[in-house]
């Protein structure tokens, strides 16, 4: 948790308590079904909770921002985003049901109101975001094709409304044909880590 405080430092209580928590939930929650790999949970703050967190250091959402987290996995970036973005809502969804169980719980037993999490395939959404955000859940030409039809027209952010992906490694063959629709920024230039050496947040405006 400390990690998180270090990059964060301007956490309400509230957002401590809920963070801190996370650990705990995610310990109880992958016993039972395993949403995140044994030898990766020591490292949750940094590797799952910072990394969804680099998000927040490339857009603040502004109240009322709807986002649509696909491929949420056990909560992945969508859990943190909505503990730091309390007035924004949060839509995550997967098509694995118990991986959307563990996000249920995690987000009943903090009290998340502002997230909806449902079992169900990203074609089959038919609402319109102002983002919708990923961990690299496939190609990145394949997610965009996929999700185009789920965005809002009118932009409220300091961002144009669109994709944020988290992505890690060279994919700039993926990205080739967007051109300046397109921004990237490195990991690298907000955390020291050596986990985010080669992390980035992709903002493709759509």
């Amino acid at each position: 948790m400390e990690i998180i405080k270090k990059y964060f430092p301007n956490l309400t209580e509230e957002q401590e308590q809920k963070l801190y928590r996370l650990k705990e939930l995610y310990t109880f929650w992958n016993e039972q079904i395993n949403v995140i790999s044994r030898k990766d949970m020591d490292s949750l703050y940094e590797h799952h909770v910072l990394h969804s967190l680099a998000i927040a250091k490339v857009i603040q959402f502004t109240p009322g921002t709807k986002v649509m987290d696909v491929g949420t996995g056990g909560g992945f970036p969508g859990i943190p985003l909505a503990i730091l973005f309390p007035e924004s809502d949060f839509y995550l969804i997967d098509s694995i049901g118990k991986k959307i169980k563990v996000v249920t719980e995690v987000a009943n037993a903090l009290n998340l109101n502002n997230v909806k999490a449902e079992h169900i395939r990203v074609q089959q959404v038919k609402d319109k975001f102002d983002f919708i955000v990923s961990r690299a859940v496939t190609a990145f030409p394949k997610f965009v094709n996929m999700v185009l039809k789920n965005s809002k027209a009118k932009d409220q952010n300091s961002l144009p409304n669109g994709i944020i992906y988290l992505k890690g490694g060279d994919f700039e063959d993926e990205i080739s044909g967007y051109g300046s629709r397109i921004s990237i920024y490195k990991c690298s230039n907000y955390f020291s880590e050596e986990f985010f050496e080669t992390k980035k947040v992709v903002h493709l405006d759509i």
